[in-house]
């Protein structure tokens, strides 16, 4: 419902209220009228997300929508169980790679001893010899710890060694025992990755089918989007538009409708964007139990959700940060009701030891985020705790309503396959990807420790670390980081370090006393951090004494940190001064109209101002600092 747009909304005690203490805030911050902002002043607090949903600032019963079914009922939008066992909550998943079986084999059981109950090996190219997988599975409780593979062309290998295990394996129950062989060819031919092909696919799922085992063949990789700039909806509405072609195929080659979607399972990324993350694999399971409903099967639309953190999130800058967005992500990915959760160690962005801290820390951070969730603020005993919120109802409405238009803009071009022909698939999503950078690179999204608070004091990244962007460890081709293009800039202040034993340098002028500069004096300061270009701020300074700061900082760039009502009564001067001792390249921090009246040399070389696209400006001004 749009905002403000229900008639009642004055009932709902307090709105009222509210809404007036929003117009005097907001009248106040843009000096003026309360009067002038209309009927609805909370409109100017909504964000539209790139799926255009409009997320309002305040939630109450007039956004009120029906009760979803219980968990474990159609169409699981509240979740796939209708039982999960709240002492185990979702199941804390690992990653296992390494071409060592005995090696994984002793990672993975240390692994479970300490708090992993599902496993994710790599195989083949991607890890594990084939042929080395009994080993690696050693001592294996398949039907306690689920396992999925990820072995790309070498699946159907995979799943022969792995079925074979299984025929010798004994267990009261078979269906206790769950397995993902995870066969992803049609995502990954979105990404450009090795697969098995659909044919081979059709016949592992065949062979899953008959199994009295729990096994699933196919794993819709929605990360191979999400790591190209999809947004929530698109990622969800490709991957549905596969799985429907996978059901498609399976249907063809005999299965009936019940058994090709019993083989389908689903990845997704989550963000440190909890409230998305939560709509996200709640809209998810909405969307495939609509698919199943049309296709004549409803009860069978419950397909598995594996959530991986996100890599495109995660910095290479302040990498520590990392931590606190797959917390997030984890948290989001767990409230939202996917059965496997995978946590990315902080630094998967950077090459293996980059940060001087041992495989195993990482690993066991990623670990002990999730068992941190479920053991100490056990979210996993609740199911669907988000059930009932205004806002999380809201916008997983919104959000499946996103990703179903975008599944079907997919059907009218042919199915999923077509789309990928014919580039639209690729198109929608750069078009996505390009206004999320442009967003960072104006500094309207913020990437902490990146775009904002960004640290100079740090370690320089290693000329590997600097020299080529990571392909994806877990199924997506290279992820188009967040933030990336102030790294490159933090990349040539780190390599004009190392030439010149400092970094490039501007000094900050401030103009009047704190109260008048602090605010830009801050502002100049961290945009330039974000650039790689540090600051050296000598404190108010008196016209006279400009020149000889100047000289003494050796800087050859400066910016002019004040009000706008003293630029226009000293800034000619400042810059005057400033080109007097050599300073070649003078900024004011604010807008240009503040200095509308200055001109020839005394007028600045250039502004910052919070609507600037900070990459190009940065970039320019390294370069003219030599780097």
């Amino acid at each position: 419902m749009p905002i403000g747009s229900d008639p009642d909304a004055d009932t709902v005690p307090g709105y009222a209220a509210w809404r007036k203490g929003v117009a005097g805030v907001l009248a106040k911050s843009r000096k003026v009228d309360a009067a002038e902002l209309g009927d609805e002043p909370e409109r100017l607090l909504a964000v539209t997300n790139y799926d255009g949903v409009t997320v309002a600032p305040l939630y109450t019963r007039r956004d009120e929508l029906p009760e979803q079914p219980l968990p474990g009922r159609f169409p699981f939008v509240r979740g796939n169980e209708a039982t999960r066992d709240v002492h185990r909550g979702w199941y804390v998943s690992a990653r296992f790679t390494g071409s060592d079986p005995a090696r994984v084999n002793e990672e993975i059981l240390a692994a479970l001893e300490n708090g992993v109950s599902a496993v994710w090996l790599g195989v083949g190219a991607d890890g594990v010899p084939v042929a080395g997988l009994p080993d690696a599975l050693r001592g294996l409780l398949f039907e306690l710890a689920p396992l999925t593979l990820s072995a790309g062309a070498d699946a159907p290998a995979a799943t022969a060694q792995v079925l074979s295990l299984l025929d010798g394996y004994q267990v009261a129950d078979r269906s206790d025992i769950r397995v993902f062989l995870g066969a992803a060819p049609l995502t990954s031919r979105f990404a450009a990755l090795p697969d098995a092909d659909l044919d081979a696919t059709v016949a592992l799922a065949r062979t899953a089918a008959a199994r009295t085992e729990t096994v699933r063949a196919i794993t819709v990789c929605g990360m191979a989007f999400h790591n190209a700039g999809a947004s929530d909806a698109q990622e969800i509405g490709a991957a549905v538009a596969a799985g429907l072609d996978y059901l498609r195929a399976l249907t063809d080659a005999g299965l009936d409708i019940a058994d090709a979607l019993d083989q389908v399972s689903f990845r997704f990324a989550a963000t440190d964007d909890q409230f998305e993350t939560i709509a996200k694999f709640r809209a998810a399971r909405r969307l495939w139990a609509r698919i199943a409903h049309e296709v004549g099967a409803p009860d069978f639309g419950n397909a598995p959700q594996h959530a991986v953190t996100s890599e495109p999130m995660l910095s290479q800058r302040d990498p520590w940060v990392n931590m606190l967005r797959t917390t997030l992500a984890a948290f989001g990915a767990g409230v939202g009701g996917a059965d496997l959760v995978t946590v990315l160690p902080f630094d998967a962005a950077l090459p293996a030891g980059e940060l001087g801290v041992s495989q195993a820390f990482s690993e066991r951070m990623a670990r002990n985020t999730q068992l941190l969730l479920l053991e100490e603020s056990h979210l996993g005993h609740v199911q669907d705790p988000g059930a009932g919120s205004w806002h999380v109802e809201s916008l997983t409405a919104e959000v499946a309503a996103a990703a179903w238009s975008f599944m079907q803009e997919i059907e009218r071009a042919g199915g999923y396959r077509s789309a990928l022909e014919s580039g639209l698939v690729a198109e929608r999503i750069a078009e996505t990807a390009a206004r999320r950078d442009a967003d960072i690179a104006h500094r309207r999204t913020a990437v902490t420790g990146v775009n904002e608070f960004p640290n100079l004091a740090e370690e320089p990244l290693s000329e590997a670390a600097r020299a080529a962007d990571l392909p994806s460890r877990y199924g997506g081709g290279v992820p188009a980081r967040r933030g990336a293009a102030f790294e490159q800039l933090r990349n040539r202040s780190d390599a004009y370090l190392a030439a010149h034993g400092r970094r490039p340098r501007a000094l900050l002028v401030p103009l009047g006393p704190v109260a008048e500069h602090n605010v830009r004096v801050t502002f100049a300061a961290n945009v330039l951090a974000s650039g790689g270009i540090e600051t050296v701020n000598p404190g108010a300074l008196e016209i006279a004494g400009i020149g000889a700061a100047a000289t003494e900082s050796g800087a050859t760039m400066a910016v002019l940190c004040g009000s706008d009502a003293r630029y226009g009564t000293e800034a000619a001067a400042a810059v005057q001064q400033l080109r007097s001792a050599g300073v070649a390249t003078v900024l004011l921090a604010g807008p240009e109209k503040a200095v509308a009246e200055v001109s020839g040399t005394q007028r600045p070389d250039g502004f910052l101002t919070a609507r600037m696209d900070a990459v190009a400006t940065l970039s320019g001004l390294l370069e003219k600092l030599g780097a």
